[in-house]
């Protein structure tokens, strides 16, 4: 049996923990002092590094993490991560012993143009791809690239447990209630979210169930969201993705 937990880093982001007590894997060190702490504070032994994309705030802590632990570091095939040791792609799956875990990998393009997530055990840790109630920018795919992403992430079962890489939650239900005001889903979602927040306790995990009734751009095909989507961006949108890029560039823009 495995815990996963929340490890803190920088303003907002979360390094995922995932432990027996004894063994831990952690997604996304962005840096390496809060998770070498947690570790240290419980007396538990790093058996793997799992990175979905490149960028510093995910990637950054697993230099110095492997100066103390002698791990497999697993991370993105069509992205350079130089600590990275097990190159991993859409079809492929990893298995960590000490935990007893498995995961299998998807590609998923758009905020990064390697982008990978890892999922297993009912749980999807998926970076900066899907965030609770938004999505990532698109710093290197294309909003078509994004838009399928979104769409593969959506279609896993909706008990499932969704671990992204930022506390974002409040800012994006404040966005998906402009784009979306008749949802009434959003309005119960955010006292949630507040009340979480207030205790100072992350609004995650969200699962893909939630996800699929809250996030604007899970929900391209609502008639409010092409409604006020075509209303913003000054002409008539027919298609999904057509909606969701106009989503996206309004959601920059706020």
């Amino acid at each position: 049996m495995f815990n996963i937990v929340p490890v803190s880093a920088f303003s907002d982001n979360y390094i995922w923990v995932i432990h027996d007590q004894h063994h831990a894997a952690v997604v996304d060190p962005g840096e390496s002092k809060p998770v070498l702490n947690f570790l240290e504070q419980r007396k538990i032994k790093l058996v793997a590094i799992l990175n979905t994309h490149h960028h510093a705030d995910h990637v950054g802590g697993n230099q110095e993490l492997l100066q103390q632990f002698s791990v497999p570091v697993y991370g993105p095939a069509n992205e350079s991560i130089f600590t990275v040791t097990n190159h991993l792609k859409e079809g492929d799956n990893i298995y960590i012993s000490e935990l007893s875990i498995g995961f299998s990998i998807l590609d998923i393009p758009g905020h990064t143009s390697g982008h990978i997530a890892y999922y297993g055990a009912n749980s999807l840790f998926c970076g900066d791809t899907l965030f609770a109630c938004g999505c990532g920018r698109l710093f290197e795919g294309t909003a078509q690239q994004m838009f399928i992403s979104l769409n593969k992430l959506a279609k896993l079962p909706n008990r499932t447990k969704v671990y992204c890489g930022h506390e974002y939650t409040l800012a994006n239900i404040s966005f998906a209630r402009l784009v979306e005001p008749g949802n009434r889903a959003l309005k119960k979602l955010e006292m949630s979210a507040k009340n979480q927040r207030q205790l100072n306790r992350p609004t995650l995990p969200s699962t893909i169930e939630i996800e699929k009734s809250c996030n604007p751009f899970l929900r391209c095909d609502q008639p409010e969201i092409i409604h006020n989507s075509s209303n913003y961006i000054g002409k008539p949108l027919v298609d999904p993705v057509s909606v969701f890029s106009a989503v996206r560039e309004w959601k920059n823009n706020i």
